[in-house]
């Protein structure tokens, strides 16, 4: 061993008898299940409809005919299941927690699903959230699913780094809105990605602008969109822009969102055909 050791091997290109492998932290998936891939839906801030993306990615690779999940990861802001209209109690057999399903077939494993009332508050520190995040994806079965989507709290914590080391993320979908500040924020969660090896399959601008139903003319409510630019500096695409659209948030409200007008679908199509068999 040099005397210059950091004891940091993968910055090391030295073959010392101390040398050791990088440790594999990924948790096994359960063992009934058979998931092919795994997409997270992230952001660098609260607010920006993450939810509403992770739904309607889900709802629009449905309709592609793929079998479809939801692992809810915001657990202290879980909302998902309303969106689906679904309510629990969560159910077990010798294969582990049944997730429950939406009328069409999409499975949905979160938090919500397993407290006694929708509203009690989760008081729980970081290391906790985490573990309930990774028991999600190791004891609950979700039997054949071609894409599971995971909806992760905004921001760079716990459980971004615990999806990113547990789970076989295939790739990340990035979600933001049009402020000014949200180009820096994006960039923390890209630069994260990086990080951690994971691809981003792009991005996605949420209340990019609001179309008049009555004129047809487009008004940018929350100012000129700033996502290419993002995209360029990031060296990523621009999966959509999604307009302001009250229709959709009473679906979701509603517990209708397979029944919402779908702004998704050429990003499902997309992602779809970027995932090898």
């Amino acid at each position: 061993m040099a005397e210059s050791c950091t004891h940091d091997c993968s910055t090391c290109g030295s073959n010392c008898p101390s040398r050791t492998q990088p440790q594999d932290l990924k948790a096994p998936a359960n063992a009934a299940s058979h998931i092919k891939h795994v997409i997270g839906v992230v952001s660098g801030k609260g607010g920006v409809g993450k939810s509403m993306v992770t739904t309607s990615l889900a709802v629009a690779m449905n309709r592609l005919g793929r079998k479809v999940g939801i692992l809810d990861a915001d657990i202290t802001g879980p909302s998902i299941p309303r969106a689906f209209g679904l309510k629990g109690p969560v159910v077990a057999d010798d294969n582990g927690m049944l997730p429950p399903q939406s009328a069409g077939g999409i499975k949905v494993m979160s938090l919500n699903l397993l407290t006694k009332d929708e509203t009690d508050p989760v008081v729980w520190r970081g290391s906790m959230i985490a573990g309930c995040v990774k028991q999600f994806w190791t004891d609950t079965y979700w039997g054949d699913i071609d894409y599971l989507f995971v909806d992760m709290p905004p921001g760079t914590g716990d459980v971004p780094l615990t999806v990113f080391q547990s789970l076989p993320v295939d790739g990340i979908v990035v979600v933001t809105s049009p402020q000014d500040l949200v180009s820096m924020i994006v960039t923390k969660a890209l630069r994260m990605a990086q990080l951690m090896k994971i691809p981003v399959l792009g991005l996605v601008e949420n209340f990019s602008f609001f179309q008049c139903p009555d004129c047809g003319k487009k008004h940018h409510i929350f100012g000129e969109s700033k996502i290419a630019q993002v995209a360029a500096e990031n060296k990523v695409i621009v999966l959509a822009q999604l307009p302001i659209d009250p229709a959709l948030a009473a679906a979701c409200d509603a517990g209708e969102m397979e029944h919402a007008e779908n702004y998704l679908m050429g990003a499902a199509v997309y992602i779809d055909g970027q995932m090898p068999e």
